[in-house]
């Protein structure tokens, strides 16, 4: 309300869009006034300044040309207009995602300091009491097309550093991936029984920590990151083994106590080597400290009876649990040069009966109500070794 100059709009259908020629090419703006005069005075000192001007007579039609192409970079909008007030314009703007981060300069004959605290409550970018000058109209226009500018200009850097971020991220991902899968092959081409064990493995540990996630015991730690982690992890169980001579590793046939317990030092070899890596870098690497629990433990037993610690029940770390199954179920089907592969519904009785035993009790019954899955990833990357 409150008229500035003339009323050259008084006969226009409203809302439109007034003519854009001006100046030069600028900001779009959208004036909201039910005063045809205030629109017209308005409109062309803003088009004369260079802007491209919207105008509308009511909150409605503001509504309708604050979501259409191409968008205001700012609104100047009355407060006290008939049935939709400039309170209420506001409020649906910025309700609606398309026009929420739009600029809003309320224009009012309200001067109070209780009016201007309401108006910046409601989220408001400045506040102009008529009658106004065009001079403090313009430097107000400017000031919040500038301030927009920056941070439009922030948000784009923002976005474009978190895109680049992210690209590390995968590549480092990528190559942290790599450097796992170059290591466990390295301990793989020493070893001429292990043909697919690794990838196998693999499977075994992710599915049947994906099934584990949803029981109560473990879901607190098995997220889908830990698990996806703890998948890349496990691929290194055996890379102790790279220490083991040759005369044992590859010994054609069964070995003797002497050298199973040199066998067994592949546990510490590997645990050491990574924790070696470790101190190298200075700092903690999420999938060296799985794999790190994997290496050393996974040929720990429920009942305290495994090696290379003897440690018992959850003192063995989860991860070491979950590979232990894996491993044996892994070597149970496979054949050996001192073995034939053991059918699967052998194997099934073989881990049923360790349950609680050499395998974390609540594990195994997860295992064995999947069995099926693990005999189709089994069956998937072969087991003719």
């Amino acid at each position: 309300m409150g008229n500035i100059s003339a009323a050259a709009l008084a006969r226009q259908d409203l809302p439109r869009e007034a003519s854009t020629a001006a100046a030069a090419p600028g900001e779009v703006i959208l004036i909201v006034d039910d005063a045809p005069d205030n629109l017209s005075a308005l409109g062309a000192l803003l088009r004369g300044a260079g802007y491209r001007v919207k105008v509308a007579n009511s909150g409605v039609g503001a509504l309708q040309l604050a979501a259409r192409h191409p968008q205001p970079a700012l609104i100047l909008l009355d407060i006290v207009m008939p049935a939709m007030n400039g309170h209420e314009v506001l409020h649906c703007l910025r309700a609606n995602p398309a026009t929420q981060d739009i600029p809003v300069i309320f224009l009012t004959v309200r001067d109070t300091v209780e009016d201007e605290e309401r108006a910046f409550d409601a989220g408001i970018a400045d506040y102009i009491v008529k009658p106004f000058k065009p001079s403090i109209v313009l430097a107000r226009v400017r000031s919040q097309l500038l301030a927009r500018q920056a941070r439009h200009g922030l948000r784009d850097r923002n976005l474009a550093l978190a895109a680049e971020v992210a690209r590390h991220l995968r590549e480092n991902e990528l190559i942290q991936a790599v450097s796992i899968r170059v290591l466990a092959h390295l301990a793989e081409t020493r070893d001429n029984e292990t043909g697919n064990h690794i990838q196998r493995t693999q499977g075994y540990v992710r599915a049947l920590a994906m099934h584990l996630a949803h029981h109560p015991r473990f879901a607190a730690t098995l997220t889908a990151k830990y698990i996806e982690t703890l998948a890349y992890s496990a691929t290194l169980h055996d890379i102790g083994k790279v220490g083991i001579p040759d005369r044992i590793l590859l010994k054609p046939g069964k070995l003797t106590p002497e050298e199973r317990d040199t066998m067994k030092t592949h546990t510490v070899l590997g645990s050491e080597a990574i924790e070696h890596a470790e101190r190298d870098i200075e700092t903690s690497v999420g999938f060296l400290t799985l794999a790190k629990e994997i290496v050393r433990w996974h040929h720990e037993h429920w009942d305290g009876t495994g090696y290379p610690d003897g440690l018992a029940g959850e003192a063995i770390p989860l991860p070491a649990r979950l590979m232990a199954l894996a491993d044996v179920f892994d070597a149970l089907i496979s054949k050996r040069v001192y073995k034939e592969p053991v059918p699967f519904s052998e194997v099934r009785r073989i881990i049923a009966a360790e349950r609680g035993k050499q395998f974390d009790p609540e594990i195994t019954d997860v295992f064995m109500a999947h069995f099926s899955e693990f005999e189709s990833i089994a069956l998937y990357y072969g087991i003719e070794d």
